[in-house]
């Protein structure tokens, strides 16, 4: 976390008074919105887990999610080199924009393992009985690693055999459900990177 001493962030206010504001999706790096905070509504955010704006159009500070409770939690907070522009990096609840789409900037980036990766982490955080996701992550860790064990077999035997497809497919189920066991251990690709990358400086 980049971060700046009260007469930095004060100074910082003082010159432009509204401050743009990229929230990003902290496990799949989507972008999510912009909007802009003036210094109280920063020490808002800073003091509580929840990002709250200045709203222009309502000229009063504005808690996302106040109202559909699409809540932003953030995580991360970071400062540009010209402290005139911040970026959080949040765990989303429910959709971001007005419209129910996930981001106001739908058509920005393509679907990856980050993007999935959050979307685990909105299912379990939705608590939703009917999700598979929840409802496997409720059975316990023995369970779920069962399950990375059993897609890592099918794997397996499907890279041994001429069907390009079902190799794909088994391999999109066993990375899915490492996912989960890594989310039910804790974890997250981040750690696995960190791991890679001390063996990488190692080596």
């Amino acid at each position: 976390m980049a971060t700046r001493d009260t007469s930095t962030i004060v100074a910082a206010f003082e010159k432009n008074n509204l401050i743009p504001v990229i929230i990003q999706e902290e496990g799949s790096k989507q972008v999510r919105m912009l909007g802009y905070m003036n210094l109280e509504a920063y020490e808002q955010t800073m003091n509580s887990n929840k990002i709250c704006f200045f709203s222009r159009s309502k000229n009063r500070l504005w808690v996302k999610g106040e109202e559909s409770g699409n809540y932003l939690f953030w995580k991360s907070c970071e400062w540009d080199c010209d402290n005139d522009t911040i970026l959080f990096q949040v765990r989303a609840v429910g959709p971001t924009c007005h419209t129910g789409d996930v981001s106001c900037f739908t058509n920005q980036e393509e679907f990856t393992v980050r993007t999935l990766e959050g979307i685990i982490d909105q299912r379990l955080e939705a608590k939703d009985e009917k999700s598979y996701v929840f409802s496997l992550s409720q059975k316990g860790v023995a369970k779920v690693a069962q399950k990375v064990g059993e897609e890592a077999v099918e794997t397996v035997i499907e890279a041994m055999g001429n069907d390009d497809k079902l190799f794909l497919n088994e391999s999109a189920d066993l990375l899915f459900h490492y996912l989960m066991l890594l989310k039910k251990k804790g974890f997250s690709l981040k750690d696995i990177e960190e791991v890679l990358a001390q063996r990488h400086q190692k080596n």
